[in-house]
């Protein structure tokens, strides 16, 4: 399936996401789901891709599942100590 509704993030904002995932990170993600609620994703980066036309970054929870969290609904990323090392520009400016 394609996503069509999918809004890319800055280049800038998607290395950092790729930093994360070859440094295997372990941190917090501020997410919006489908239905706009707000929740916190916590696991290892281990991926940034792209599929049917949207951009994904994937998290490997303490339980070894792995979870997808498009690009765009991405609001926040913490690492350990809770510092925030980003942030979705065009959401929270």
């Amino acid at each position: 399936m394609v996503t069509t509704d999918y809004v890319p993030i800055g280049c800038d904002s998607h290395s950092v996401l790729e930093l994360l995932a070859m440094r295997r990170a372990r941190v917090s993600a501020r997410v919006r789901g489908e239905d706009g609620a707000e929740l916190w994703l916590n696991g290892r980066v281990f991926d940034v891709l792209t599929r049917g036309g949207a951009e994904y970054l994937l998290l490997r929870d303490e339980g070894g599942e792995d979870r997808s969290v498009r690009l765009d609904r991405l609001l926040a990323i913490e690492v350990a100590g809770g510092a925030q090392v980003w942030r979705q520009k065009n959401v929270l400016d």
